[in-house]
């Protein structure tokens, strides 16, 4: 179950966050609000995802952690980025 879950995370972010939201309670441990783990399901699905995976109920995100969210954080820049090229290139072409 866990390489699905990892499968359909690398394919879809908001997907996979809105499954562990509605399934299990990580999201509300990890964020104390509805406001902050929304606006990261919007704008920064990877970071928020592999933030409520890392996070720890006593300690927070430390260490490796951080760098997971990090890690996540780039591929959603790389997202907005690609995204805009491929959009680019097909007014371009048209």
């Amino acid at each position: 179950m866990g390489c699905l879950f990892a499968l359909l995370a690398g394919v879809a972010p908001r997907v996979a966050l809105v499954l562990v939201w509605i399934f299990s309670d990580l999201v509300d441990r990890a964020f104390d609000g509805l406001l902050i783990p929304l606006l990261g399901l919007i704008v920064f699905p990877y970071a928020t995802l592999f933030y409520v995976l890392a996070w720890a109920p006593v300690i927070g995100v430390s260490g490796w952690g951080w760098a997971f969210v990090v890690l996540g954080f780039i591929f959603d820049i790389g997202h907005w980025v690609g995204g805009g090229s491929a959009g680019r290139q097909r007014i371009a072409t048209a």
